[in-house]
């Protein structure tokens, strides 16, 4: 008997190895999720508890074989369902996106052919926040004077003690220096320059040129220089993210996702947001996105005065209701006198702090007029907010509709329609335009941001012919429309 005994375990033990007995552990690897949990995540981010949660919010999962790739299924206005794919942060924990449209109601999870359990119901709401610009310091980098870096070894040869040493001279505070490109990261933002700058009593912020192309890379790399160390982090968004809306939503998710809620991250662009009606300023500075607006006021290569410039950029990027911080101009020689005017004019319209492009083409002028103190504070009138009026198109009108009305980019009859009874809601002159007064009392109310991941420009293929990069361009259908053109013709490449 022994001896049979051990022949049939040398058997079952052959057969084992050989896979046939391995019902068990396939039947384990087949196995339906088991949702245990969904919470709204981060926590700060949460408004009446962690069952609920906002419109292209968070949720983290928790669950039983999740499988890898995971489907989350969310109940949709006004009826239906809309599954949407989890990013795994671990065996049994998963992060999820919540759809613009999501109703509350409760959810499961499925993963190939295999449902799970529902739980809930998960409260979908939209968060009331308030933004408002100030004039006062705001507890980041971002105020007081600062200077951009491009090519680290361009900018006093790329020695910490000499780039500590000559921004001290210039009052110079915070310094930013480009850590990516795309999706590539920059190696000259490392740890032992943030060490050295920091040690010199600097603040350091990363700063990345985007393209839209890779969004979750291109945000992979945002975080990793927070991880570096940054203390603050600028997104630079251009011509190539024109057009990109439901980009520069997976952008600011993955990124939010990586960093928090909270971490101070600003946007860097066109300062001319009229001359750019494709570009998604409503989406970088949507609540929850940027919390800066550094609009770059390159006067002198717009081919202006610094009034003209100011006033300009200070009419069209206040209605986004994010302290604005604006990039001065260097290069090319600007003179000292606009220089100084320049500065001058930030305290008066509001700003706390200000920055300069660039480092490696400032001349000795320039940094003098950059450090140099003011002769008196100036004073004149701070311009009237941009008017949105019937026949207007582009992301302005954009911005306004998502407090408003449906979203298309274009100021019709029904928008109009749609701000008179706002108007008269709110005791205001019924005018049917949104002008600064109907602004200010609109930013109260939160903005109801469609899922562009999940919306191509209508005709976008059909116009790609027409309209450079058109196949890929998301959002509405203003998404289309080319810029009216680069007021900063010619300027450095990023």
């Amino acid at each position: 008997m022994a001896s049979s005994r051990r022949h049939v375990g040398f058997v079952l033990l052959v057969l084992s190895g050989l896979g046939v007995l391995a019902a068990p552990a396939a039947s384990a690897a087949t196995a339906a999720p088991r949702l245990l949990t969904a919470h709204c995540w981060p926590a700060t981010s949460c408004q009446r508890g962690n069952s609920t949660v906002a419109p292209l919010g968070t949720l983290r999962i928790s669950a039983r074989h999740l499988g890898k790739r995971p489907v989350v299924s969310f109940p949709m206005k006004p009826n239906g369902r809309r599954g949407v794919h989890a990013r795994l942060v671990g065996t049994t924990r998963a992060l999820v996106a919540v759809p613009a449209r999501a109703r509350t109601g409760r959810i499961y999870i499925r993963s190939g052919r295999l449902r799970s359990n529902s739980v809930g119901p998960i409260h979908v709401r939209i968060a009331v926040t308030t933004h408002k610009p100030t004039a006062s310091p705001t507890g980041t980098a971002f105020d007081g004077n600062g200077m951009w870096i491009w090519q680290l070894p361009k900018s006093q040869g790329g020695d910490p003690a000499a780039i500590v040493a000559q921004a001290q001279a210039h009052a110079v505070r915070t310094v930013f220096v480009k850590s990516s490109d795309g999706a590539t990261w920059w190696p000259q933002f490392s740890p032992a320059l943030l060490a050295a700058l920091k040690a010199g009593g600097l603040r350091v912020c990363a700063w990345q040129f985007v393209y839209g192309s890779d969004p979750e890379g291109e945000a992979a790399v945002g975080a990793q220089a927070v991880i570096t160390g940054a203390d603050c982090l600028v997104i630079d968004a251009e011509t190539a993210y024109e057009g990109r809306y439901g980009q520069a939503q997976r952008y600011i998710a993955a990124l939010r996702a990586a960093i928090g809620p909270n971490y101070p991250v600003g946007l860097t662009s066109f300062p001319y947001v009229d001359y750019h009606p494709a570009l998604p300023y409503s989406v970088f500075l949507a609540p929850g996105a940027a919390q800066f607006n550094l609009p770059q006021v390159y006067w002198k290569a717009i081919g202006t005065t610094v009034d003209t410039a100011m006033n300009h950029t200070y009419a069209d990027n206040p209605p986004y209701g994010r302290p604005i911080m604006p990039l001065g101009q260097l290069y090319n020689g600007p003179s000292t006198a606009d220089l100084l005017h320049f500065r001058s004019l930030v305290p008066l319209y509001g700003s706390s702090g200000v920055s300069w492009w660039d480092w490696q083409e400032a001349t000795p002028d320039g940094w003098n007029a950059v450090g140099a103190p003011l002769a008196a504070f100036p004073i004149g009138t701070v311009p009237a907010w941009v008017t949105l009026v019937q026949g207007d198109k582009g992301d302005l009108v954009v911005w306004a509709q998502e407090h408003l009305v449906a979203v298309s980019g274009s100021f019709d009859a029904a928008t109009a329609a749609a701000t008179s009874a706002f108007q008269t809601a709110s005791a205001l002159p019924v005018t049917g335009q949104v002008d600064e007064a109907t602004w200010k009392v609109l930013l109260r109310y939160p903005a109801a941001a469609p899922d562009w991941t999940v919306t191509t420009a209508p005709r976008a293929r059909a116009a790609a012919a027409s309209v450079g990069g058109a196949a890929d361009r998301t959002g509405p259908p203003t998404a289309l429309l080319p810029a009216r053109r680069d007021e900063v013709p010619g300027g450095p490449s990023r």
